[in-house]
């Protein structure tokens, strides 16, 4: 892979504020909803916050499928990655990742059984930019 391309998409994943996650529902259908990107380790791990007793949640239980996009509608550039999404409820992640202006979602804090964590692990990408695409795995 080109590394002039891995270093574009980790830019677009830098310069985002949201990533469009990818589920699927029992039915088999394919759900997408925006998330703050809460963490980005490259291109490989994301972490977004979410509540437990959301659809999304209960979503990636069900069938860790998932696929995230980044896009920037400026520069008309997209990043396609598909992996697998998990739910975790690291205490030291969650205490990480807390701040005040989270209570209003989760009043019992950082601890609160709604407040969940999306980790989500990419396996392919997918870059389009000027009229290209460019595929490549992650390791």
């Amino acid at each position: 892979m080109n590394s002039m391309i891995f270093e574009k998409a980790v830019a677009l994943v830098e310069r985002s504020f949201t990533g469009v996650l990818g589920t699927v529902e029992k039915s088999g259908i394919p759900q997408q909803k925006a998330m703050i990107k809460t963490q980005a380790v490259g291109l490989k791990e994301f972490w977004f916050c979410s509540n437990t007793s959301s659809k999304r949640v209960q979503q990636i239980k069900d069938n860790p499928n998932a696929s995230l996009y980044f896009f920037d509608e400026a520069t008309f550039e997209g990043l396609m990655l598909t992996g697998i999404a998990q739910i975790s409820y690291d205490d030291e992640k969650r205490k990480s990742f807390w701040t005040e202006e989270m209570k209003m979602y989760y009043p019992l804090g950082c601890y609160d059984p709604d407040f969940a964590l999306v980790k989500f692990t990419a396996h392919k990408a997918n870059y389009y930019h000027g009229l290209k695409n460019y595929d490549f795995d992650i390791e």
